[in-house]
Formats: structure tokens, C-alpha cells, sequence
């Protein structure tokens, strides 16, 4: 019993680093093939384009970074290569749309349709995620680990 006590008190911080690369990067991918294939309901590239440049009046290469970061910041941290840049981008990516599109709808995601938009909580979970990537690494399960060992 008392073995079984220490296990559960023992923790593997790799393998939970491991876990929220691969939770972040999972979130992220049907975002992203929405946005660049027209996926899960998505509208697709241009339409995504048409979307952010025109609708929301960002600059055509700020939207491109957009689409780009999530498709392929979304693999790279499933497969675990360059965590932390690709964690990093998303995180800033991720401030710049609470500061953009979501600050003024409050705190609460619109569950109920009640809101004019989204507010910011879903954001700062992506962000909280990131962060802990960017601070500590890929986790054990990650290409970056395993080029990291053999060097």
C-alpha cells in the first residue's frame, strides 16, 4: 500500500510536458483545417483570408501568419519539433486576438449565443498551454528529445 501511496505522489514532468504538447497541438489542428482547407465545417483559405483581411481589417500578411502559425505550429508540436518556437508564436498569436477580437466580450466564451462575440477564457487556456511548453520544453515523447539526446 504504501508503494502504491508513493507512486500516485510521484510525478513525471516530462511525460506531462509530453501531454501538453500534444493537448495543445491536437486543440489547434482543426482550427487550423478550417482555416486553410475548408475542413470540420471551415470555410477555407480564401474565404479565411476574405475574413480576416476585409471583416477585420488585419493586414494580408499579419492573416497569412495566422493560418500558417496554427496548420503548422498544430503538427510540429504533435510530432514534437521546435516545441517552443511554434508554442511561442501561438501564444502571442493568441494575445493578439484576445487584445483584438475579444477583450471587449468579457471573460466567458459564448456558450449561449448571448454575447456580440467570443470572450477570452478559451484563449488563455492556449496561452497557459504554450507557456508551459515554452518554459519547459517538449516533454519526453518528442522529436526535440530525442535529437537533444543524441547530441
Amino acid at each position: 500500500m504504501k508503494k502504491l501511496v508513493k507512486k500516485l505522489l510521484t510525478t513525471h514532468p516530462n511525460i506531462g510536458f509530453s501531454i501538453a504538447r500534444l493537448t495543445l497541438g491536437l486543440i489547434i489542428f482543426p482550427h487550423s483545417a478550417q482555416k486553410l482547407f475548408g475542413l470540420f465545417g471551415g470555410y477555407g483559405y480564401s474565404a479565411t483570408m476574405e475574413t480576416l483581411t476585409m471583416q477585420m481589417g488585419l493586414p494580408s500578411v499579419v492573416a497569412f501568419s495566422v493560418i500558417m502559425i496554427e496548420f503548422f505550429g498544430s503538427i510540429f508540436l504533435v510530432i514534437g519539433i521546435l516545441s517552443r518556437f511554434w508554442a511561442l508564436l501561438l501564444a502571442g498569436m493568441f494575445v493578439g486576438i484576445i487584445f483584438i477580437t475579444q477583450l471587449e466580450h468579457g471573460f466567458f466564451m459564448n456558450w449561449f449565443g448571448n454575447q456580440a462575440g467570443e470572450g477570452y477564457e478559451y484563449s488563455l487556456l492556449i496561452i497557459g498551454l504554450a507557456l508551459t511548453i515554452v518554459i519547459n520544453g517538449s516533454g519526453k515523447w518528442s522529436i526535440d528529445t530525442l535529437i537533444s539526446k543524441k547530441q
